[in-house]
């Protein structure tokens, strides 16, 4: 049996969401804020995923 150490995407994916929250209340539209952070954090959880994929031979 393998060992597979997986890249841990929902720290990054998270802390992305509150930081467009945070970004959008400032410029008055955390709402935006949001769904930005979870467009972006998607994106970078996504490509994290496509990464440990090749990384692990998947």
């Amino acid at each position: 049996m393998s060992k597979r150490n997986p890249i841990a995407a929902g720290g990054p994916l998270a802390l992305i969401i509150m930081a467009g929250a945070l970004i959008g209340a400032i410029l008055h539209q955390p709402s935006l804020g949001v769904l930005i952070g979870v467009g972006l954090g998607a994106t970078i959880a996504i490509a994290l995923w496509l990464i440990d994929r090749e990384r692990t031979g998947e």
